[in-house]
């Protein structure tokens, strides 16, 4: 018999709906697990910043709640203890799964854009990509496509195409910690 306490919280509340959330591949927990190590060795021994998982309810000031994939909330006073964050996070990232893509991709952003998150990463696991949006004067900017590239097309650049392909992800909400494109997708399977 399975634990109806377990699946309870498994939704969102998206523009006053409850939007259920169903578990997600093993790519998708891979990918999380590997931003999240990244950021969470970053911030050890720092002052500020908490990384979180999908396992946090964050209720927006708009009504919302979300249980983004990641976020980072950097000022520490801002979070009180429970399962619950009453903030707005300063960085998210949501990981397209095929029933989430639309969502994520278009109404998620809105929102995320509309309370104020800094920065929003849209990672895409079948095309192993990072689309990173920067807020600028309240409006969500995309800031840079990252990808890995599959073997067959690098073979048709030439050199100043391969020299111009980034894979260093800079945060834009830390001085100093960039996470590397192979970091992210490291162990997918295909």
């Amino acid at each position: 018999m399975f634990n109806d306490r377990a699946i309870q919280n498994l939704y969102e509340i998206i523009g006053g709906e409850k939007i259920m959330s169903p578990s997600p591949a093993k790519n998708h927990a891979y990918i999380m697990n590997n931003i999240f190590f990244n950021i969470q060795s970053y911030l050890k021994g720092k002052k500020f910043g908490r990384v979180f998982t999908d396992n946090m309810d964050v209720h927006l000031p708009d009504g919302n709640i979300f249980r983004p994939d990641l976020f980072v909330v950097c000022d520490r006073k801002t979070l009180k203890q429970g399962r619950t964050v009453y903030c707005v996070p300063d960085f998210a990232v949501e990981i397209l799964s095929h029933s989430s893509k639309k969502m994520d991709v278009t109404t998620k952003k809105d929102i995320y854009e509309k309370n104020g998150v800094k920065e929003y990463w849209i990672v895409n696991p079948w095309e192993k990509s990072v689309t990173v949006y920067i807020l600028r004067d309240g409006k969500f900017k995309l800031d840079e496509e990252y990808m890995i590239y599959p073997e067959e097309e690098l073979s048709e650049m030439d050199e100043g195409e391969k020299a111009a392909i980034k894979t260093d992800i800079k945060l834009s909400i830390f001085d100093d910690l960039t996470i590397s494109i192979d970091d992210i997708f490291f162990d997918i399977e295909d």
